[in-house]
Formats: C-alpha cells, sequence, structure tokens
C-alpha cells in the first residue's frame, strides 16, 4: 500500500509522519487488499480569528473512492477523527460490496419519466473567482454507483457519467433526505432512458428518495 502525506502551510516532521502511518495504517489495516493508494493531506487555515489544522484522506479502492476530512485546534486530534472516519466508511464500502456479491438487486419497473426541472433546497453560491480546479477520471456508473461514491467521499454532490446514456449527470444529497439527480434535458423534453433490463433511470431516481 502507498501512503503519500503532503502538508499545506505546515511542515512536515519526523514525528507527524510517524503518527500518521501509525493511525492511518492502523485505520485501513484490515482493508488492505482493496486499497491501492492513500493519500494524506494536512494543513493550517489561515484565518487569524479561527485556527484550525486539518487532516485530510484520500483512499484509492479499486477504482472507487474514500475520503474523509476532520478539522481541530489540534493537529494530533484531527489525524485521530479523521482515521476513524476514513475506517468507518471503509467498513461501509466493504459492507456494500459484500452484499452486491451475495444479493441480487430487485429494480421496480415504472414508466413514470424524471422530473424536468429539479430544484435544489438551496441557492448555489460561487466564489468571486475560480480559486481551485480538479481533474479526475469519470468512468461510466449507474445512479446506484454514483450514490454509493457520494457517500463515500462525504461530499454534498457528485458528478458522474451515466452509463445508460453516456450523459454527465449529477447525483446530490437533499436537504430533506434522500437523494436527487440532475439530468440535462434533451431535445424532445424527455430525460428518462430505459437500460437493458428494462428499468429506467428515472425508476432508480424514486426508489433512492423514497
Amino acid at each position: 500500500m502507498k501512503l503519500v502525506i503532503q502538508g499545506k502551510n505546515i511542515e512536515i516532521t519526523d514525528a507527524i509522519r510517524e503518527y500518521v502511518h501509525q493511525k492511518i495504517e492502523k485505520a485501513v489495516s484490515h482493508y488492505e487488499t482493496l486499497t491501492t493508494e492513500v493519500d494524506v493531506h494536512l494543513s493550517v487555515s489561515r484565518n487569524p480569528r479561527l485556527v484550525r489544522q486539518i487532516a485530510e484522506v484520500t483512499i484509492y479502492a479499486n477504482g472507487t473512492v474514500v475520503r474523509a476530512e476532520e478539522g481541530s485546534e489540534n493537529l494530533y486530534a484531527s489525524i485521530d477523527l479523521v482515521a476513524d472516519k476514513i475506517a468507518r466508511r471503509l467498513r461501509k464500502y466493504k459492507e456494500k460490496r459484500s452484499n452486491h456479491r451475495h444479493e441480487k438487486a430487485t429494480a421496480n419497473l415504472s414508466d413514470q419519466p424524471v422530473v424536468g426541472n429539479l430544484n435544489l433546497d438551496r441557492e448555489p453560491e460561487l466564489p468571486a473567482q475560480v480559486i481551485r480546479t480538479k481533474y479526475f477520471s469519470m468512468p461510466p456508473m449507474t445512479v446506484d454507483q454514483a450514490i454509493e461514491q457520494l457517500e463515500l467521499v462525504g461530499h454534498d454532490f457528485y458528478m458522474f457519467r451515466n452509463v445508460e446514456t453516456g450523459e454527465i449527470n449529477v447525483a446530490y444529497e437533499r436537504n430533506h433526505g434522500g437523494y436527487g439527480v440532475i439530468q440535462p434535458r434533451n431535445g424532445n423534453g424527455h430525460t428518462h432512458h430505459h437500460n437493458g433490463n428494462g428499468t429506467t433511470t428515472a425508476d432508480t431516481v424514486k426508489s433512492l428518495v423514497k
């Protein structure tokens, strides 16, 4: 397993490096067969009113990304917190993989389309200028797989390429529970598509928000 440690506004001393190895390796020890690389990013915020020392862990596990972040006034405490969180998310990921192997998923058949105009429950706020750009691979996946990725990275939304349509979709967590999916509207106003087994993206979305 490859473990990479990086720092921002902080010097990575031998003591810090050793502590990270001790805590993170212990957290992923039961999942080494799934884990290919672990990236640890340590940083200190520059806000003079609130000094926060942040520990972020990103794990690449067989094509899946598992991520966790924690912050506190003490760097070692942040490392402890993020190690516990990443261990819980890895356990959840492993349990889901096991369930997928031993259980055959059933889908509810329906002809109802996805609502064409999905409204988020909160107004997006964009920064005055782009402050960070990220590039990542976007292999085709189902809505179910995108929801799993959303849970594993701990973000409010997850952008993915829909395996049924080849289009870019966004899965997001709704404020009042459940999940939603944003899809582009095509020329004829339809937004739902059938997959190979007769179910539609609409069926999957409806099952997620029940």
